[in-house]
């Protein structure tokens, strides 16, 4: 529907549109997480859910993942963020919504803070202390040697660990989002603490809105249903608001 999509660097981003009502012109824009891509089934689940009910919903791939050009190992969130705009672009004259997922999250606290064209952001296990995440979960990999959760198609780069580093947190990011926002994470998420969450939301604006997933894992396994039920209802109130 809107034809190729490219970042800055002219690489391809993969995208699927998942039309809800043919005059509406909402649209929520859905980015994946570190290691993952536009079809993980909680991705397409989310999409599908918004159509289900006449929102607009476009999952997308950042450069690096899954089939859009680019190399993983240059996948790192000041990137994702310049991808991010680069289909913020394309979708002039929508009323836009951005949901993150973990590092997605990230990215979406990020481009929100500076972006005009986010209307509506929220973050699904939201990754916000980034230097403790690269820490915590890659501390004993060698950059350029290993690989991320042993998995060979996602090698480890300095430049990801470089960058996480010097973004080091979003909290105080955060405190600059002054659009509605919802935040949802699980209790029994394991990759990125509730925590996290729960820092951010401290010092986020007084619009911002939790809920916690009891039993939820960080990619919604067996609690998919209610994530989605919960970020629709969400999406109505705010687009009919």
């Amino acid at each position: 529907m809107f034809g190729n999509i490219e970042n800055g660097a002219g690489e391809r981003l993969d995208y699927s549109f998942h039309e809800g009502s043919a005059d509406s012109r909402d649209i929520v824009v859905i980015g994946h997480g570190v290691t993952g891509n536009k079809d993980r089934p909680f991705v397409i689940a989310l999409a599908e859910g918004l159509s289900s009910v006449g929102i607009n919903a476009l999952r997308f791939s950042f450069a690096g993942n899954g089939d859009s050009d680019g190399r993983f190992v240059d996948a790192t969130i000041s990137k994702e963020v310049e991808d991010l705009g680069s289909v913020l672009e394309m979708l002039q004259g929508y009323r836009v919504a951005y949901v993150g997922h973990s590092m997605g999250g990230a990215v979406g606290v990020l481009r929100a803070s500076r972006d005009k064209h986010i209307g509506l952001l929220v973050s699904l296990a939201g990754m916000v202390h980034t230097q403790a995440f690269a820490d915590r979960e890659f501390g004993d990999v060698q950059p350029g040697n290993g690989f991320m959760w042993e998995d060979e198609d996602c090698p480890l780069s300095q430049q990801y660990i470089d960058d996480m580093a010097q973004i080091d947190s979003v909290v105080e990011i955060g405190a600059k989002i002054a659009v509605p926002w919802l935040l949802v994470h699980g209790s029994q998420d394991d990759v990125v603490p509730l925590q996290d969450t729960s820092d951010i939301i401290a010092r986020a604006a007084l619009g911002a809105d939790l809920v916690v997933l009891d039993g939820a894992n960080h990619v919604f396994s067996d609690h998919s249903d209610q994530m989605v039920q919960v970020v629709v209802e969400w999406m109505q109130r705010q687009f009919n608001s």
